[in-house]
């Protein structure tokens, strides 16, 4: 996960959360803008990129809706026939 808050906010988000993911902090939009996904408002667009193994971008969602994101998330890598790990 990607968010233009800072570290400090990321790190309240998580624990409030209780996320066991990394979240990288773009406070600078660097990332945001070369990743195409920073909008008008300042903030970037809850987009997922799906990246291979090479590092290949394999598939962009560009309609992630936050109440559905896990199960959404779930069928696009069985799609893309990501091996699930027990």
């Amino acid at each position: 996960m990607a968010s233009t808050d800072s570290p400090e906010d990321n790190r309240g988000f998580a624990e409030k959360n209780e996320a066991s993911f990394p979240i990288l902090s773009d406070p600078s939009k660097e990332v945001s803008k070369s990743y195409g996904v920073l909008a008008a408002h300042g903030y970037a667009n809850r987009w997922t990129y799906y990246i291979d193994a090479e590092g290949v971008i394999a598939k962009i969602d560009k309609s992630v809706d936050p109440r559905t994101a896990g199960a959404d998330l779930v069928q696009n890598l069985e799609e893309l026939n990501v091996p699930k790990i027990n």
